[in-house]
């Protein structure tokens, strides 16, 4: 598969297909009234996980219409959707939105299972494992679900008072007991981005708390003030002391562990000299396309999982997937 766009589409987290109407967050017991109705879908959240079945299976009986874009696959994976229970009103409640037959799905945060069973075995599986499997309807129910579950467990308290805070608008927002201020789900943006040589080598770093081979594009937070394309200049001068000439977008996507927004770049440079910061970076490297097959089919080095923007930025810099260098099942993905 060759890879020849000019930005980076279908990102395995950027693909939603629900309309969130959030106007319809508004009323009061909005939720009360979608738990109520047999037609409502529920999803559950258990700590970082949601239940799949593969993809050929419907979910819970009929009425499970799915357009083309759903579509299973030999692979594919869907998540597992429930008609509305009794006990759904005593979870914390999420209004993920309406599919285009105005169908609403409901996300229910529950306590993660008892006991030394592995949750996989049940088909609980995390985001990283299930989220590229997943058609688009279903990878934004997990991604949107999972960001504002996070949210909500580090936020049960009022940053300006340290009163108790309490959900309000379908999941939406939190509302402080004490005086009333109210506070929203956050998103932390962060840059990450190829750097390129002249000669076309692409620059690779391994974090200060990375296992060995593990190697992937640069990356870090955006700071207060700062555009996007003056955080990627930041950060590649902070961690590696080079300058960058020139800076474009690629394409960007949600990444929930806990609560960021991944906006890719790619950016070139006359330096090639680097001067690693040891707090970030364990080392850093320049390597050829060539280089970076013959690194991947040795198994010296290892590429960013599925979902991640940084294995698309670097399938972007080699022009091939890395599955069209290394077939799956080798060991190649951390």
């Amino acid at each position: 598969m060759a890879l020849t766009e000019e930005t980076l589409a279908d990102l395995a987290l950027s693909r939603s297909s629900l309309d969130r109407v959030a106007l319809e967050r508004r009323r009061p017991d909005v939720l009360g009234e979608l738990l109520g109705d047999a037609r409502t879908w529920v999803v559950e959240v258990r700590g970082d996980r949601m239940q799949v079945t593969p993809g050929t299976a419907a979910p819970h009986g009929a009425g499970d219409d799915r357009s083309a874009d759903d579509a299973a696959t030999d692979d594919s994976l869907r998540l597992v959707l429930r008609a509305p229970e009794p006990a759904d009103r005593d979870g914390l409640g999420l209004h993920l939105g309406r599919d285009t037959d105005g169908t609403a799905y409901v996300g229910i945060v529950t306590r993660g299972a008892d006991g030394d069973a592995d949750p996989a075995e049940d088909g609980w599986l995390t985001l990283r494992q299930a989220g590229e499997a997943l058609a688009a309807r279903d990878a934004g129910i997990f991604t949107t679900a999972l960001a504002l579950a996070n949210w909500h467990a580090t936020h049960r308290f009022c940053p300006r008072c340290g009163a108790p805070t309490v959900p309000v608008q379908a999941g939406w927002v939190r509302r402080c007991e004490r005086e009333g201020s109210e506070h929203y789900p956050r998103t932390d943006p962060a840059v990450i981005m190829s750097v390129v040589d002249p000669d076309g080598r692409l620059l690779l770093g391994r974090g200060a708390q990375w296992p060995e081979g593990r190697f992937s594009v640069l990356a870090g937070f955006v700071e207060p003030g700062e555009s996007f394309e003056a955080a990627v200049a930041r950060e590649v001068a902070e961690e590696v002391g080079v300058t960058v000439d020139d800076v474009r977008y690629l394409g960007d996507q949600p990444w929930p562990f806990p609560s960021s927004v991944m906006i890719g770049f790619e950016a070139t440079t006359r330096e090639t000299a680097l001067t690693i910061d040891p707090v970030e970076m364990a080392e850093a490297r320049w390597v050829s396309r060539d280089e970076y097959r013959d690194l991947l089919r040795s198994g010296t080095i290892r590429t960013p999982s599925g979902i991640s923007i940084a294995k698309r930025i670097i399938e972007h810099w080699l022009g091939q997937t890395v599955e069209s260098v290394v077939p799956p099942g080798t060991g190649t993905a951390f």
